[in-house]
C-alpha cells in the first residue's frame, strides 16, 4: 500500500506563506500547480482511469473573503500522540498552537498541529498542518476534510488562506493512507474555497 505522507504535498506547494494580505496570483498559482501535478503519471494520486481523462480539479471561485489573518496562540506542554488516518497508520503529531479568526462576523478556532518525524528535517523543520472540515464537507467538498499548509508564525499571527486547501489523496485513490480531521476541528460554517469534491 502506498502511503501519503504531508511530505509530498509540502513539497510542492512551498508558497504563499509569508504573506499578510490576499494575494490572487497566489492562489492562481496553487491552482495552476496542483493540476500539473494530478496530469502527470509520476505524481498524480489519480487512480489510471481517472488519469486518463483528467483536464482539471474543480476549484471554488477565488474568494477573497477567504483570506483571515488569524490569532495564533502557541500551546506548550502538548504530548505527542498517534494521528488517525484511514488506514492503521498512525503517524506522531503534536499540537503546536491554536488559531482564532474570523469568517462572515462570526470567531472560529482550529488547532494547528506539527509532523514529529517531519519537524527533524531541516527543510521541514517550520511546517505547520492545518486539517479542517466544515458544512461544505460530503456535500460541495470531500466528506474527509481538507488540508492547508503554513509555516510556523515569527509573531502572534498567522496568514490562512482557504482558497489554498486542498484534498487528502484518499480523496482521489483508496491506496493511500491520509490523516482524518481531528473532531475540534470540524466548523460551523460552509467554507466556499479550495478544491472541492472529485467524485459525485
Amino acid at each position: 500500500m502506498k502511503v501519503i505522507t504531508t511530505l509530498i504535498v509540502l513539497t510542492l506547494f512551498n508558497f504563499g506563506f509569508g504573506q499578510k494580505k490576499f494575494d490572487r496570483t497566489v492562489v492562481e498559482k496553487f491552482q495552476k500547480d496542483l493540476n500539473t501535478e494530478y496530469a502527470d503519471a509520476k505524481t498524480s494520486p489519480l487512480a489510471a482511469e481517472d488519469l486518463a481523462k483528467f483536464k482539471s480539479l474543480d476549484f471554488y471561485p477565488i474568494n477573497e473573503k477567504a483570506f483571515v489573518v488569524a490569532q495564533f496562540t502557541r500551546t506548550a506542554k502538548e504530548k505527542p500522540f498517534g494521528m488517525k488516518t484511514s488506514t492503521a497508520r498512525k503517524p506522531m503529531y503534536v499540537k503546536y498552537g491554536e488559531v482564532r479568526f474570523q469568517l462572515e462576523g462570526k470567531e472560529f478556532n482550529l488547532n494547528v498541529y506539527r509532523n514529529i518525524e517531519f519537524s527533524k528535517i531541516e527543510e521541514y523543520k517550520n511546517d505547520l498542518f492545518l486539517p479542517f472540515s466544515d458544512l461544505t464537507s460530503g456535500k460541495e467538498s470531500y466528506i474527509g476534510g481538507k488540508y492547508i499548509d503554513l509555516k510556523i508564525p515569527t509573531g502572534n499571527t498567522i496568514a490562512i488562506d482557504f482558497n489554498l486547501s486542498y484534498n487528502p489523496y484518499c480523496a482521489y485513490n483508496h491506496k493511500y493512507s491520509c490523516p482524518r480531521v481531528p473532531l475540534e476541528n470540524d466548523l460551523a460554517i460552509a467554507i466556499k474555497a479550495g478544491v472541492k469534491k472529485f467524485h459525485d
